[in-house]
């Protein structure tokens, strides 16, 4: 009754309101009588009327912005996907996508379609969005310097990281020397090219530099400090001094600049002993996330704003206000990281690469058209990788490191990355740097980004460990032990993960070995929380090892590429035995678009659509496992195991069917559970398999003279649901488990926790 009610008040509400609202159109019509209301004509046709008025509306500025934003991020993920394939840093693909889309590539074969999507009367509004993702990037840049470091390793880090500097700014500035007369524009001092040139030579990717070493696993070494503080100091000194130059060369005059510098210093000293003390109070008083409200995040941001709005009066450049701001953080840890994650996101994924291809759109190499331009070109790479490799390895070795670390910190070092595309679009932006020399100093920007991560790969190979030293590392020397490493995401799913692994290896003692493994991304961890982040997934794993009295090895990883190949790849490493994993949900699971296309992958992302073309596999197989678990287990080399946690704790009923011969695998860790947790064991011949297999019936046999009370055999073709709701676990084979699924098997809904195993033995 209620039902109706509510239907009968819904239609009476709007027909109602309806009839009311077109008798008051009908009575306004006739207010129109007397005046000069003209109707447009055109004489093309209502069809062709509204196809013009559809080319208007995409020649919009604000429609010609978003077509331009959505085509921008989508290349520029695509080419940062195929650099963290080839193991570099993506923002060498979004430098790259950059370049693409511009006149170097798109423009010269594609001009029609670049002067529709990129028409020059767009690119100012272009300009400043991108400014706008570069000031957010600068004040997250600022907050990741952790300065306690640069405190405690500050002697050293000072010596190479102002050796890092100086040698290859006077290289520049000698370069710049010989290219002025060639390269420079007509009306710029040489002091101000020659400035600019050294700066670009000097300059270091902090951020690039943190996110190599911290994927490479070597941030917590005594050589990933010190390359982080170099790096950090690096930052600092490189800004103060492109600020110097900024104002040399707005001011005109060295008098002049005089007072721009002085202006700089009162600022920073405004920031550091004014504004600072008083966002630490603030820091220390709200540093949780239900305590960061909106007018305290505010405030944050009004210092971000005011400060670079500041820099930009007094004529040292928006960038480095923004930069300042974000050094003068409260450097509570975890404040910063809700901080950034506020930020970032929007920042790094929509805004920045906007930048990217503004410089692109800047940087012609087609007017690199003769051999002396790109002879010119390998000069000042030469000159570049001379001045910031070598001079920072050799400042390096002369304060006492080693060969092996002066040449990873020379490389690192070397980094140059997106800052330098800062400083060259300052230089271009002020005029100092004209086009040719613009795409000069880009080309050489990504080949010195480029080369770092073979570079350090040679430096590698080259002090590589002596034959014992590898066996030793390789994990060989657990040679005769079951080895188990299980890779999990969230800290409660590791547990289950925990005590499956325990409950296959319990009475082993020193004959086995357990490895916990988290990956992760290096887009969602900053090099400065890693420790804290660490310690928050890995305590659920460390309390359960206490309580189980199971010693397990804990494994933190920075993932810069796919994590299926980061997993395999340490599973293959480290000569395990068993690779347990969880299962991955599907974001279309549930929803209308999961029903029309009936798959469940997680996303169809690039390897996905790659392995269709080459017809490995088809992107619409309805798969039961999500995108990542698929790549695994197409990669893995050893047995995988899969958990479908349904909040698993132990293993004392454990229920194993059999559908095929290919099943008899599972027969292994049936008996593996027996002997180190005491289950008892369920075999169901769901197919009639097991009378007419020996293999499998001998290996029941063997279990069952040793255990002759944990182990049965049905051979009933129906489950009772009961029985399903007695068991800890149920294992089943991968095979097996895609034909319950394709039957719609009545068992799903009451199955418990589920391990699908895929043997690779």
């Amino acid at each position: 009754m209620r039902r109706f009610r509510n239907s009968f008040f819904y239609i009476g509400t709007i027909g109602g309101f309806s009839v009311l609202i077109y008798w008051i159109l009908i009575l306004g019509a006739k207010l129109e009588i007397g005046r000069d209301i003209a109707v447009k004509l055109t004489g093309k046709g209502q069809w062709q009327d509204f196809l013009d008025t559809l080319t208007h509306n995409l020649q919009h500025p604000l429609a010609l912005l978003l077509a331009q934003i959505v085509t921008i991020v989508l290349v520029a993920r695509l080419f940062g996907w195929i650099c963290t394939k080839i193991g570099q840093p993506t923002v060498i693909g979004e430098m790259i996508a950059g370049i693409v889309l511009g006149p170097s590539l798109v423009g010269m074969y594609f001009p029609e379609f670049s002067q529709a999507l990129f028409p020059e009367q767009s690119l100012g509004n272009l300009q400043f969005l991108s400014q706008i993702g570069l000031i957010l990037f600068m004040f997250i840049v600022g907050m990741e310097l952790d300065l306690k470091v640069l405190k405690n390793k500050a002697h050293d880090a000072v010596v190479i990281s102002h050796a890092s500097i100086i040698i290859p700014f006077a290289l520049g500035i000698g370069l710049a020397y010989f290219v002025y007369d060639s390269f420079a524009p007509a009306n710029v001092k040489f002091t101000s090219f020659a400035l600019f040139v050294g700066i670009a030579m000097s300059i270091t990717a902090f951020p690039v530099l943190a996110r190599i070493v911290q994927e490479r696993g070597i941030h917590k070494t005594r050589l990933g400090t010190i390359v982080i503080t170099c790096a950090a100091a690096d930052d600092i000194t490189a800004w103060c001094l492109l600020a110097a130059v900024i104002a040399i060369v707005k001011a005109g005059s060295f008098v002049s600049s005089l007072y721009v510098i002085g202006l700089a210093i009162v600022y920073v000293l405004l920031m550091i002993k004014v504004v600072r003390p008083f966002l630490k109070r603030i820091g220390d008083l709200y540093s949780t996330k239900a305590s960061l409200t909106k007018p305290i995040v505010a405030i944050f941001f009004l210092v971000l704003i005011i400060s670079s709005y500041a820099t930009e009066v007094i004529g040292i450049h928006a960038l480095f206000g923004a930069f300042m701001a974000g050094a003068i953080m409260p450097e509570n840890a975890k404040f910063r990281h809700i901080f950034v994650e506020k930020v970032e996101d929007v920042a790094l994924v929509l805004l920045l690469p906007l930048f990217f291809v503004f410089t692109g759109l800047r940087t012609e190499i087609g007017l690199l058209n003769e051999w002396s331009l790109w002879k010119m070109t390998g000069i000042i790479i030469l000159v570049a990788v001379v001045g910031k490799f070598v001079g920072s390895a050799i400042a390096a070795k002369f304060v006492g490191q080693s060969w092996k670390d002066s040449l990873t910190i020379g490389a690192l070092m070397n980094t140059r990355g997106l800052m330098e595309l800062v400083v060259l679009n300052i230089g271009y932006d002020l005029g100092v740097l004209s086009p040719e020399i613009f795409a000069m100093l880009v080309i050489m920007a990504l080949t010195t980004t480029f080369m770092t991560g073979p570079a350090l790969d040679v430096i590698n190979w080259f002090f590589r460990s002596s034959p014992a030293e590898e066996e030793e590392l390789s994990g060989l020397k657990d040679a005769g032990k079951y080895k188990i490493l299980f890779s999990f995401g969230e800290p409660e799913s590791g547990r289950s993960l925990f005590r499956l692994a325990n409950s296959l290896t319990r009475k082993l003692e020193g004959n086995a070995a357990i490895t916990a493994m988290h990956l992760a991304p290096k887009n969602e961890l900053h090099p400065h929380d890693d420790e804290e982040y660490e310690k928050e997934y890995f305590t659920p794993i460390t309390d359960e090892s206490e309580h189980l009295n199971q010693k397990v090895t804990t494994l933190f990883k920075v993932s810069g590429g796919s994590i299926d190949d980061e997993i395999t790849n340490v599973a293959h490493k480290g000569n395990y035995d068993l690779l347990l994993i969880e299962l991955g949900q599907s974001i279309f699971e549930g929803t209308l678009l999961g029903k029309i296309l009936g798959f469940t992958t997680r996303i169809v992302n690039p390897e996905t659509i790659l392995n269709t073309v080459t017809g490995k596999e088809n992107m619409f197989d309805q798969s039961p496992l999500d995108d990542d678990t698929r790549l695994i287990l197409s990669k893995s080399q050893i047995p995988v195991g899969i958990l479908i946690d349904k909040g698993f704790n132990r293993s004392d009923n454990v229920f194993v069917p059999i559908f095929s011969p290919k099943d008899a695998h599972l027969i292994t860790y049936a008996q593996k559970l027996i002997h180190n947790s005491g289950a008892q064991v369920v075999i169901l011949d769901a197919a009639g398999e097991i009378k007419n297999n020996p293999g499998i019936k001998e290996a029941i046999r063997a279990i069952e003279q040793f255990a002759p009370n944990h182990i049965s055999l049905l051979n009933q073709q129906t489950i009772d649901k009961n029985f399903l709701a007695q068991q800890d676990l149920m294992i089943i084979s991968i095979e097996s488990w895609k034909k319950l699924l394709d039957t719609k098997s009545i068992w799903l809904s009451d199955i418990p926790s589920t391990l699908v195993m895929a043997d690779k033995v």
